[in-house]
C-alpha cells in the first residue's frame, strides 16, 4: 500500500511539473506583455530556455498549491534575458553560441549575449575566473565570433571589466585586510561590482581610506623633543600644511559635489548609496600618494642634534608638491590609472580592444562596453577608461549590470557619459564634464552648451533592469564589517520588462542582463561565514539558482507581475 502511494505521489509531481507551463501559459503571456501593454516591445528579444532548477521550484510551488507564486516565477524565467558565456573552452563556446544564435534567428528574435571571460575577472572574488592570459582570451573571442557568424546579436561585453580594473584589485585587497577598522558606505560593484559580476566598489573605497589614515602615523613628529625657543616657528609649518590639506581636499576642489543645495535639487539620485562619487583625482590618485596632502611637515626629527634649539629656525621645505596631484594636460585621459600602468591593466585594455574589433567586424553585432553604474564611478572617472577600451569603435556602453540603480538614475548617468564622450571626441577635457554629483540645473546648463543636437552623433547605451524594481539596498549603519550591498540584497524586485522601445533617443534597450534568480555569491559581508549575516542562510555560489531570492524578485517586482488576466471592461 505504501509503495503504491509513493508511486502515485511521484507520478503526480512529474505530471504537475510537465503540465504546469501549459496550464498557466495564458497567465505567462499576460505577464510577459507588461510594459505599457505593448507586446511589440519584447517581441524581438530572445528568451533562452530556463534553468532546470527554476522549473523544479515552479513545480514544487504548484504542488503545494501556491499557484500565484508559481505562475509569477514561471513568468519571470520565461521573460527575455541575456545568455551568459564564460570559462568554456573555445570549441565549447563556439558550439553553444552557434546554437543560441541559430535558435533566436529561427524565431525572429534578437539574442542578448553577456560575455564574461576576461582574465583576472572580479579581482578573484565571488565570480573569479576567466581566460588564462591575453592569447587565450583572444582565441576565446575568436570562437565566439565564429559561433555568431552573420546573425544579429546584441553583446554586453565583460561586465565590470572597466569599472573594476586590475589596478583597482590592490585596493580591494587592502580593504579586505582592514575591514574590521572601518565602515564603507553603501554600491558598486560591486556591482560592482560584479556585477556585476559584480563588483567591489565599497571595498575599493575602504582600501583607499585606510591607506590615507595609516601613513601619517608613521611620520608624526616625536613628542619628547626639547622645546624650541620660538613656539610660533615650531607650529607654523603644520598649520601651513593643514591649510594645504584643506585646499586640496575634494570638498574644497568640488563645492558642487558636496553641496546640500545640489543634493536637494536632485531628488532622483539614490538615497541608499553615495550618489556623488568623488572626482577622479580624489579617488584613485589619492590612494597612490596617501601622504601628499595629509602628512605634516617633519619638524624636527629625533636624530637632530641637541644644539638645534640654539639655532634660528630653519626654513622647512613644503612636502606637498603640486605635480603628482595635478596631472599634465596630456595625462588627463589616464586619470583612473597610475602614471606607470601595471602590466595587468595594460593587458585588460588590449583584451577589450581586441574583442571590440573582432565582434564589430561581424557586421550584425551591437557591442556595449562596461561602464559600471551611477553609484560607483564619476563621469570623469569612467569616460577615460571607455576611451582607452575602444568605445569609439563600439556601439555604446552598458549600465547597472547585475546592480540595482533606479531607471531615472541610470538614464541620467548614461546621458552624462554619452555627452562627455562627445565632448572629449571634440578635444574637450573629460575632467570638465558635467557629473552626476552636480545639481541638475548646473548639469543641464553644461549639457546645453556642449552636447550635440543630434543624438546620432553620440554613443548610446543599454541598462540592466532585471533587479532594480525596488532600487538599491540600504543596509543598517554599523550592522556589518562590509555591507556588500551589491551581493544578494534582501527584498529586491524585478524591474522594467525588457524592451527595445524605450522612448529615450540614447537608450537603445532596457534588458534583463543579470539572470534573475541566480546568486551573486556567498555574501559573507566581512564575517568568517559560512552564513550570510543579513539572510541568516548560506547563499549559493555565484551563478547558482537561489530559490529564496527568486521569490523575492517576483513578490517585490515593480511593475508588479500580473499573474491573472483582467477581463476587458473591468
Amino acid at each position: 500500500m505504501r509503495k503504491r502511494r509513493k508511486i502515485l505521489t511521484v507520478s503526480t509531481a512529474v505530471v504537475a511539473a510537465a503540465t504546469l507551463p501549459l496550464l498557466i501559459s495564458p497567465v505567462v503571456s499576460a505577464a510577459a506583455r507588461e510594459d505599457d501593454d505593448d507586446s511589440s516591445r519584447t517581441a524581438r528579444l530572445y528568451a533562452p530556455p530556463p534553468d532546470r532548477d527554476s522549473y523544479r521550484q515552479v513545480a514544487r510551488l504548484a504542488w503545494r498549491g501556491d499557484f500565484r507564486d508559481s505562475a509569477g516565477l514561471l513568468a519571470m524565467v520565461r521573460t527575455p534575458q541575456a545568455v551568459w558565456y564564460g570559462d568554456e573552452s573555445p570549441e565549447r563556446v563556439e558550439a553553444l553560441v552557434r546554437r543560441t544564435t541559430r535558435s533566436a534567428d529561427m524565431q525572429g528574435r534578437l539574442p542578448v549575449l553577456a560575455l564574461y571571460n576576461i582574465p583576472g575577472r572580479d579581482c578573484g572574488s565571488y565570480s573569479s575566473g576567466g581566460a588564462d592570459g591575453l592569447a587565450a582570451y583572444e582565441a576565446w573571442i575568436d570562437a565566439v565570433a565564429e559561433g555568431i557568424g552573420d546573425r544579429e546579436v546584441l553583446i554586453v561585453l565583460e561586465p565590470d571589466s572597466l569599472s573594476l580594473l586590475p589596478s583597482d584589485c590592490a585596493d580591494e585587497s587592502n580593504a579586505d585586510q582592514t575591514a574590521a577598522e572601518q565602515q564603507p558606505t553603501a554600491e558598486q560593484p560591486a556591482e560592482q561590482q560584479p556585477t556585476a559580476e559584480q563588483p567591489a566598489e565599497e571595498q575599493l573605497a575602504a582600501g583607499q581610506q585606510t591607506a590615507v589614515e595609516q601613513q601619517p602615523a608613521v611620520e608624526q613628529p616625536p613628542t619628547d623633543l626639547p622645546p624650541l625657543p620660538d613656539p610660533g616657528a615650531s607650529t607654523s609649518p603644520p598649520a601651513a600644511s593643514a591649510a594645504q590639506d584643506a585646499a586640496q581636499s575634494p570638498d574644497a576642489q568640488s563645492p558642487d559635489a558636496q553641496s546640500p543645495d545640489a543634493q536637494a535639487a536632485d531628488p532622483r539620485l539614490p538615497a541608499s548609496e553615495d550618489p556623488a562619487p568623488k572626482p577622479a583625482e580624489a579617488q584613485e590618485p589619492s590612494g597612490l600618494e596617501p601622504s601628499a596632502s595629509q602628512t605634516p611637515a617633519p619638524e624636527p626629527s629625533a636624530e637632530q642634534p641637541g644644539t638645534l634649539p640654539e639655532l634660528p629656525p630653519l626654513p622647512t621645505p613644503d612636502p606637498v608638491t603640486p605635480d603628482p596631484v595635478t596631472p599634465d594636460a596630456e595625462d588627463v585621459g589616464d586619470l583612473d590609472t597610475p602614471v606607470v600602468e601595471d602590466p595587468e591593466t595594460a593587458a585588460r585594455y588590449s583584451e577589450i580592444n581586441y574583442a571590440v574589433d573582432a565582434l564589430t567586424a561581424l557586421g550584425n553585432t551591437s557591442v556595449y562596453l562596461d561602464a559600471g553604474h551611477a553609484g560607483w564611478h564619476s563621469v570623469s572617472s569612467i569616460v577615460p577608461r571607455l576611451i582607452k577600451a575602444g568605445i569609439d569603435r563600439a556601439t555604446g556602453f552598458a549600465l547597472n549590470v547585475s546592480h540595482y540603480q533606479t531607471d531615472p538614475d541610470s538614464a541620467w548617468y548614461g546621458r552624462l557619459i554619452s555627452s562627455c564622450l562627445a565632448y572629449a571626441d571634440e578635444g574637450g577635457d573629460p575632467e570638465d564634464c558635467a557629473d552626476q554629483s552636480w545639481s541638475r540645473r548646473h548639469a543641464r546648463r553644461w549639457l546645453h552648451a556642449h552636447v550635440p543636437d543630434d543624438p546620432g552623433r553620440m554613443k548610446h547605451f543599454v541598462t540592466d533592469t532585471s533587479r532594480n524594481g525596488q532600487g538599491p539596498w540600504a543596509p543598517r549603519a554599523g550592522a556589518h564589517l562590509d555591507a556588500q550591498s551589491w551581493c544578494n540584497p534582501p527584498a529586491r524586485g524585478l524591474g522594467r520588462r525588457p524592451t527595445t522601445r524605450t522612448g529615450d533617443a540614447l537608450l537603445d534597450a532596457a534588458l534583463w542582463v543579470k539572470t534573475p534568480g541566480e546568486s551573486d555569491g556567498r555574501c559573507l559581508r566581512g564575517t568568517d561565514g559560512p552564513l550570510d549575516p543579513v539572510r541568516g542562510t548560506v547563499n549559493p555560489d555565484a551563478g547558482e539558482w537561489f530559490p529564496e531570492q527568486a521569490l523575492e524578485l517576483v513578490r517585490y517586482a515593480e511593475p508588479s507581475v500580473e499573474v491573472f488576466r483582467r477581463t476587458h471592461g473591468r
